[in-house]
C-alpha cells in the first residue's frame, strides 16, 4: 500500500512536472546551453572523464555546458521534469519510469554495466542474502536502479519487503552510505561503484557481488537520456555531445589507468573525498563502460518495474531511442 501511494505521488508530480515543462519548453531553438545532469559515481566515470578532460566542452563548440551533479536517479528525474535538464546519466529505472509516466525523453546511448555490489555492515551477522529477513537495508533512493534489482534479488530469495519479518528498504545516498554503517542506520546496503569497494576496504562484507545482483551482470546501471525538445530543437549539439561521450567511453577503456586518476580527482572535488587508488581499481574490476545500447536487457528492467509496483505498463523502448 505504501509503495502504491509513492507511486501514485510521484505520478502525478512527475506528470504535471512534464506538462509544466512542455508549456514553457525546456530548451529554446538553437540553445545557448546544455544543461547536463550526472552523479558522483564510478558508474558516471564517462560524465566524470569528459568533464574532467573537457572533451565536452570543446565537443559543443560555442553552446555553453552546464553540469549539475544529483544524489539520486529520484531528484535527477524531478529536475528533468520540470525543464531543469537538458542531458542526462541516469540509472535505467528512473528513466524507462519517467518514460511510462510520459516524461519526454530519449534514449541516448549507454554508459555502465554492472558495477553495483550487496555490501553488509561487518558487525552484522548477515553473511548471505537469505539471511537479510527482518533487517535493514539501503539504496540511493526508492525507485533507483539498485532498488529495483534488490526487491528482484529478495524476491528471488523468497524474502519479502515491508511485511513482518521483512526486509526494510530504505533511501541513503551512495556517498552518505559510510557513515550511515557507521552510525549502524542499516544492516546491508546495495550501491553503485566506487561506494561499494570503499565499505569494503573498510572491512565490510560483500555478499553479492555484481554477477549475482541481476543477470549474470550483464545489466544497464547507467544510461544517457535527452530531453525529446532539446533534441528535436538541438539536433547538432545532441550529435556533438554523444560524440564526446562515446569518446569518453572509449578512453575508459583504452587508458583505464588515465582514466581513473581523472575520475578519482573529479569525485574528491565533488564528495571531498579521495579514493585510495586500490579501492578504486577493484570497483573498476565489477565495472564496465559501453555507450551501446542494450534494449534486450532494458525491456527486462521495465518488466522489473512493474514487479516492483513502480510502474504498470511497458513503454515502447525502441521508439525512445534518438536517432542521429
Amino acid at each position: 500500500m505504501k509503495r502504491t501511494l509513492i507511486r501514485s505521488a510521484l505520478l502525478l508530480s512527475l506528470t504535471a512536472l512534464a506538462q509544466s515543462a512542455s508549456a514553457q519548453g525546456s530548451s529554446p531553438q538553437g540553445a545557448t546551453t546544455l544543461r547536463l545532469g550526472y552523479f558522483p559515481n564510478l558508474t558516471h566515470a564517462p560524465a566524470l572523464v569528459g568533464l574532467a578532460r573537457g572533451t565536452f566542452q570543446k565537443a559543443l563548440g560555442a553552446v555553453k555546458l552546464d553540469a549539475r551533479t544529483f544524489a539520486s536517479g529520484t531528484t535527477l528525474s524531478e529536475a528533468f521534469a520540470a525543464g531543469q535538464i537538458d542531458v542526462a546519466y541516469i540509472g535505467p529505472g528512473p528513466a524507462i519510469n519517467g518514460a511510462a509516466r510520459g516524461l519526454p525523453l530519449q534514449f541516448l546511448a549507454g554508459a555502465a554495466e554492472a558495477g553495483a555490489v550487496l555490501v553488509a555492515r561487518q558487525d552484522s551477522s548477515v553473511k548471505a542474502v537469505r539471511d537479510l529477513a527482518g533487517r535493514v537495508v539501503a539504496v540511493p533512493s526508492l525507485g533507483n536502479t539498485q532498488d529495483i534489482s534488490l526487491r528482484h534479488l529478495l524476491r528471488e530469495h523468497r524474502l519479502s519487503v515491508g511485511a513482518p519479518g521483512g526486509v526494510t528498504v530504505i533511501p541513503i545516498p551512495p556517498a552518505d552510505i559510510v557513515a550511515a554503517f557507521a552510525g549502524k542506520r542499516a544492516d546491508a546496503a546495495l550501491v553503485p561503484e566506487p561506494w561499494g569497494a570503499a565499505l569494503q576496504a573498510q572491512g565490510h562484507r560483500l555478499i553479492g557481488d555484481e554477477k549475482t545482483v541481476w543477470r549474470g551482470g550483464r545489466y544497464p546501471t547507467a544510461i544517457v537520456i535527452v530531453s525529446r525538445k532539446f533534441a528535436q530543437a538541438n539536433p547538432t549539439a545532441v550529435k556533438a555531445f554523444l560524440g564526446a561521450h562515446e569518446g569518453a567511453v572509449n578512453f575508459l577503456n583504452r587508458s583505464p589507468a588515465a582514466a581513473l586518476g581523472l575520475v578519482n580527482t573529479q569525485l574528491e572535488k565533488l564528495t571531498g573525498e579521495k579514493l585510495n587508488p586500490r579501492v578504486l581499481q577493484r570497483a573498476l574490476t565489477r565495472t564496465r563502460f559501453t555507450a551501446a545500447l542494450d534494449l534486450a536487457a532494458l525491456r527486462e528492467y521495465a518488466d522489473l518495474n512493474i514487479e516492483a509496483g513502480y510502474a504498470r505498463s511497458v513503454p515502447d523502448l525502441a521508439g525512445l531511442v534518438w536517432s542521429r
